[in-house]
């Protein structure tokens, strides 16, 4: 099974993009190449083609290798949906939501998932390239481990060690991590590679000498910033770049607490029409805002409860006094309802939530979950789009007489009478260039388009990078 793990020494230390270089890099040299996850933990997911979910850094890694999105890329996807509460994914299927402290209780199911996704990948591509998940010096997980060492152990997999610099002691971050691993696993290590240096990468020749004579690990380069990766699709909302503009329509995303399946917000963050503010917690929103999006949640109910904690709910009343627009979007819309309903308690404790009012409309969670590409035509400009669908729960109610989108002729999502308050459970329309140019016309704004196109282009441009600073072909012929 010729694979190799991209393993790290800590959390963001930039492994997925490592992975989605690597990947770009060998399909440029007629690799059959595909990406693969055994564990991930995030709600910002794709939908695949075999009507299942993964991790949306897969995702990114999937269009590197020029392939289709697969369940079996992302064995393992934990989505929170509390602080110690998360929905199981295995190879695109809930099968469960589960607290922390039970899930050690299914971990031989859970690699027994892992590796027959791996299997899988491994028959159908010539080569499979890994990313592990937060760092294998977390040794107290080791015994329940399916994500790094547990896994390479398992499938024989060799592992290349990424480190940040840009976080500083990173001579401590790779020797310590050799210091903790036991000596089977630490003999899983083929070598290192540094990330994120900035300035001359000559001026740190004595500290990558230093860590291969304390490890007798070989280097395998040290990878200059990277300075276009804000251009890619951000798996972490926070990673969301927004450029610092002086001008331009002002959107407004308010940072849920559970904020899930925000890609919408990468392709207007590159409008240079657009200004895009996250709005974290403990911040009001600004009095100029044009729109406000309401993204979609993990957690209805629960991120309700929170936006009302940060008073954005008066605020949302103001601005829409003002004249300003509001977009929900899944979640997001459920929340602009009157009610939302948990009978079942699927999201959290069985109940009813009273909503925002801003939307004639009651939604009732079930258990049943909605994964699928849809084709919808948007009913304000008559402009035919992509998107997908990524939900639980049903809606309903009077403004649904003035549907946000069609789908086959049967109306989508909702709209206010006076047309200033949107709600749709469509995600990922705003990476259709019709669509986004379609929708920003309406507030004056000409789009730039080629969104996808860009994200290829930079994908090209980071391999490019890769090869020119790390030794690429040294890394592809570890895998075996």
């Amino acid at each position: 099974m010729p694979a190799i793990m991209i393993q790290g020494t800590g959390s963001n230390v930039g492994k997925s993009l490592l992975v989605a270089g690597l990947c770009r890099a060998a399909r440029a040299r007629g690799i059959d190449v595909a990406p693969f996850k055994p564990q991930n933990m995030s709600n910002n997911a794709a939908v695949t083609v075999d009507g299942g979910e993964i991790g949306r850094a897969q995702a990114l890694q999937a269009l590197a290798c020029g392939l289709p999105l697969h369940s079996d890329m992302n064995a393992v996807l934990l989505k929170p949906q509390t602080d110690t509460g998360a929905q199981i994914i295995v190879q695109g299927k809930r099968i469960a939501t589960a607290e922390a402290r039970n899930y050690a209780a299914l971990r031989p199911r859970l690699m027994t998932a892992v590796l027959d996704s791996f299997r899988r990948l491994s028959q159908r591509h010539d080569l499979v390239i890994v990313e592990g998940a937060g760092s294998p010096a977390e040794i107290n997980l080791r015994p329940r481990d399916i994500a790094n060492m547990g896994f390479a152990r398992a499938a024989n997999v060799p592992v290349l060690l990424a480190a940040d610099i840009d976080r500083g002691g990173v001579i401590a971050q790779i020797v310590g991590t050799q210091a903790v691993l036991d000596h089977a696993d630490a003999a899983m290590i083929r070598g290192f590679v540094v990330n994120r240096f900035r300035g001359d990468p000559a001026l740190f020749e004595d500290g990558y000498t230093m860590i291969s004579d304390h490890t007798g690990w070989p280097g395998f380069g040290v990878l200059p910033w990277f300075a276009d990766a804000w251009k890619l699709p951000a798996e972490d909302a926070f990673d969301i770049a927004t450029p610092k503009r002086a001008k331009g329509l002002h959107i407004v995303c308010l940072a849920l607490s559970r904020i899930a399946n925000f890609d919408d917000l990468d392709p207007l963050a590159q409008e240079p029409g657009v200004r895009l503010t996250m709005l974290g917690p403990g911040r009001a929103l600004p009095g100029d805002a044009d729109v406000v999006i309401i993204p979609g949640t993990k957690s209805t109910r629960g991120d309700l409860a929170f936006l009302r904690a940060q008073g954005w709910d008066i605020d949302l009343a103001a601005h829409l006094r003002r004249g300003g627009h509001v977009l929900g979007i899944c979640g997001g819309y459920q929340m602009l309802g009157d009610t939302v309903s948990d009978p079942q308690g699927i999201e959290g404790p069985a109940g009813t939530t009273q909503g925002l009012g801003l939307l004639r409309l009651d939604t009732v969670m079930t258990g049943d979950k909605r994964l699928t590409e849809t084709t919808a035509t948007h009913a304000a400009s008559g402009q035919p789009f992509r998107g997908y669908e990524i939900h639980i729960g049903r809606s309903d109610g009077a403004d649904r007489a003035r549907p946000f989108a069609h789908i086959d002729d049967q109306p989508e999502g909702a709209i206010s009478a006076d047309g200033r308050v949107q709600g749709s459970y469509l995600h990922g329309m705003f990476r259709d260039d019709g669509f986004r140019a379609a929708w920003l016309a309406q507030f004056g704004v000409a789009s730039r388009g080629g969104y996808d196109a860009g994200v290829l282009r930079v994908l090209d441009d980071l391999a490019a990078h890769m090869e020119r600073h790390l030794d690429v072909a040294g890394i592809l012929s570890l895998a075996r």
